[in-house]
């Protein structure tokens, strides 16, 4: 094969991933967009690890002023044919931060973070802001206080408003300001519980920066969510918002199906085509078909390596999910059925709150759905308007998201099956009590999610759950024994008095259940699935026929008459 560019996976610098000859996924008609639109100050909110940050490094060497001139990043790019564009390259001072590594357990800690952020811009607009003899000594003074991580608190509300009023006098022109993944310390302090003192710190950066600001030429931030305008945006009459079902700027953020199409053909993957659809695809942007693009040039770059690599969810290794952890674990009856429903790909329809706050998810439990669209967990498919109201159908994007929710809601199941006891139901399989166990297990699906999807698959695992981790008893699943392979098997470890074999049947309506039992017990008996446990001298052995009819358990039994530990 002959020597192909590289995947850039996590390279979020414009420069080197063109100076290193990565593959590019050419997104520069962004800027052409961002020119024509007149957009003072935007904001970009895109489902984490979509390329925000990538195309923020490509609009900062797009229109920055350096010693040093970009203009040869974007020699044979998109918006090289469009010289009307390119007189813009390399002609503001630009501030540039993320706040993305503000993640901290406390407020003091993150503030921290955020004074060295201040200190590494200034740093790098050093040379230029010292040998300006237009900067006054009180300035110079404040500049070097900020370098020693000595400015007072309140110097910190109005930093980013201060360095671009500086960075506008010693180039005689207005300051692009660009501030990436905005939210992440919102989103953080929400979680470590010092949610209103991130908002007051960020309010008043925001406010001298993007509101009060005589030097701002323009501004563009992105982020996962659109925290509202009274949180954060305080007055700012300016500010544009293009969110997941905003019209404009469509396809910068993810990949199309045509950039996907020429990814494959360029590594020669074009049979992985149809895979890697059903795994990445399915998010819609306004009206345009996207792929998450971390997972497809992750899976892609694996393929390079492996063709028989199998799809797996990288997404998730990546982007938080505690949105979908807290969804699932505070959930309600009627989201929990919803949670189900989506799993099972039956859509939920609900209204979209754009204006939201972290804090708003306690106050209406019907903002989550507009948290898990903004996220990258659902996507609209449709969408009516009643009155005044327009309501949204929503269903889970792909392959990759679906397992997301199926892994949160096993791990919830587990730590919730830890902390309950459950010694009642392994007394009633033991003791071949069919009415008590049926009871127990139709509350127990009662109170979970379940994922209806996976059929016995999913009963299985939420029995075997159940009955595992009791000291001195051993749960064995689908082991051949006599003419067969049972479905379950709960036996003692030391005494070897007392086992029960469970074998699970599926129907599609109640009035089968009865009958699926019965046939069940009857499996048991045919297939002599007591042989091993006859082996073993288990002297007292259980036999249970369980039925299962989406939320419904029908359980009937033979053997044990009595039990005792």
């Amino acid at each position: 094969m002959m020597e192909r560019k590289p995947l850039p996976i996590g390279i979020e610098d414009f420069k080197r991933l063109i100076d290193d000859k990565y593959y590019f996924v050419d997104k520069t008609l962004m800027i052409k967009e961002l020119i024509e639109s007149q957009t003072i100050v935007g904001l970009f909110t895109k489902p984490r690890r979509f390329g925000k940050t990538l195309n923020m490094s490509m609009i900062q060497r797009f229109f920055e002023k350096t010693d040093e001139s970009n203009a040869y990043l974007f020699d044979g790019l998109k918006i090289s044919e469009y010289p009307e564009c390119m007189q813009y390259q390399g002609q503001y001072p630009v501030i540039s931060i993320s706040l993305k590594s503000m993640k901290q357990a406390t407020f003091e800690e993150a503030f921290a973070v955020f004074k060295d952020l201040i200190r590494a811009e200034i740093l790098r607009h050093k040379s230029v802001l010292f040998q300006n003899d237009a900067i006054e000594k009180t300035d110079l003074d404040r500049l070097t206080r900020f370098i020693e991580l000595k400015a007072e608190k309140s110097d910190y509300n109005t930093s980013l408003g201060f360095l671009s009023r500086l960075l506008a006098s010693a180039y005689n022109k207005n300051v692009i300001i660009l501030i990436d993944e905005y939210d992440v310390p919102l989103e953080n302090a929400f979680y470590q519980g010092f949610y209103t003192d991130m908002v007051n710190l960020i309010r008043s950066v925001f406010e001298s920066a993007l509101k009060t600001n005589p030097s701002l030429d323009r501004a563009f931030l992105t982020g996962c969510l659109r925290v509202s305008k009274e949180s954060i945006f305080t007055g700012l009459n300016n500010l544009d918002i293009f969110t997941i079902i905003s019209p404009m700027f469509t396809d910068s953020f993810g990949f199309t199906p045509d950039e996907i199409t020429d990814i494959l053909k360029y590594y020669k993957l074009e049979d992985k085509a149809n895979e890697i659809k059903d795994w990445y695809d399915g998010y819609l942007f306004s009206d345009t078909q996207i792929y998450n693009p971390w997972s497809t040039i992750n899976h892609i770059k694996n393929l390079t390596v492996n063709p028989n690599y199998p799809c797996k969810p990288y997404w998730s290794n990546t982007s938080s999910n505690e949105i979908v952890k807290r969804l699932i674990e505070e959930s309600n009856d009627r989201t929990k059925n919803a949670i189900e429903e989506l799993i099972n790909g039956t859509p939920v329809k609900a209204q979209i709150y754009e204006d939201i706050t972290y804090g708003t998810i306690d106050v209406n439990s019907e903002y989550i759905w507009s948290f898990l669209l903004f996220t990258g967990y659902l996507k609209v498919t449709a969408y009516e308007t009643i009155g005044d109201e327009t309501y949204y159908e929503m269903v889970i994007p792909n392959t990759e998201v679906k397992s997301i929710y199926k892994n949160t809601i096993r791990a919830w199941f587990e730590k919730k099956i830890n902390a309950d006891s459950r010694t009642d139901i392994l007394e009633a399989i033991l003791k071949a009590d069919a009415e008590k166990l049926e009871d127990l297990l139709c509350t127990w699906m009662v109170n979970t999610i379940s994922c209806f999807d996976e059929q016995e698959n999913y009963y299985h695992g939420f029995v075997t759950g159940l009955v595992s981790g009791f000291n001195g008893y051993m749960v064995v699943s689908n082991r051949e024994s006599g003419n067969g392979r049972f479905d379950l098997v709960v036996k003692q470890r030391s005494k070897w008095n007392y086992a029960a074999i469970l074998e699970f049947k599926i129907v599609d309506k109640y009035n089968q259940m009865t009958k699926a039992c019965e046939d069940a017990l009857k499996q048991i008996e045919e297939k002599d699935y007591e042989a091993s446990l006859r082996d073993e001298q288990y002297e007292n052995i259980a036999k249970l026929g369980v039925c299962f009819c989406q939320k419904r358990c029908r359980v009937k039994s033979g053997g044990v008459d009595q039990f005792e530990y």
